[in-house]
């Protein structure tokens, strides 16, 4: 249990499991992309610790770049996408695998996919650590799926609140 800006949280996803998730993740990343070298475009600030340890596992030639968006405020989406940091290079005739902390009602990632689909990629897939199906406000297809999780505030491992609490190796969540 921690508690961060007068909120508490409890243990929700053990570090081990969610390493665990990752390297079969990546190991389903490496057979589908044994022929290819895809581009990692990693949603920051939240996705840093799953990219990292995703690419530790990932055996095929990849690489990796980052984009910054928010459409957070405190513990409620705003549905508002800012793009923040763009992308450096081209993506055009890239095989694209997003890669995001969490998503939830899939606006942002929406507006994001829709924005890299505008700048003609070969294909664009989404890998994501967290999912929350009952918030899901947007069609989207998630190919690498970490955990499929209730509609509840979670923190650590990279996700935060208000900044805070992202350097925890467990998943935290709300608690009620």
């Amino acid at each position: 249990m921690i508690t961060v800006n007068n909120k508490t949280f409890v243990p929700f996803i053990e570090a081990e499991a969610i390493q665990t998730r990752i390297q079969e993740l990546a190991e389903q990343i490496n057979q589908e992309y044994a022929d290819k070298k895809p581009l990692l475009v990693v949603v920051l600030n939240g996705a840093f610790l799953f990219a990292a340890d995703l690419m530790k596992h990932l055996t095929i030639p990849c690489e990796i770049t980052f984009l910054r968006v928010s459409s957070y405020q405190g513990t409620e989406s705003t549905g508002q996408l800012k793009q923040i940091l763009g992308l450096s290079q081209s993506v055009e005739g890239r095989d694209l695998i997003v890669v995001e902390d969490i998503v939830d009602t899939g606006r942002t990632l929406f507006d994001l996919c829709d924005q890299l689909q505008q700048q003609g990629p070969a294909s664009l897939t989404i890998a994501t650590l967290l999912f929350k199906p009952e918030a899901l406000q947007k069609p989207l297809d998630l190919h690498y799926v970490g955990f499929s999780i209730e509609n509840r505030f979670v923190l650590g491992y990279g996700l935060d609140y208000d900044g805070l609490g992202r350097n925890t190796p467990n998943i935290l969540v709300l608690e009620s």
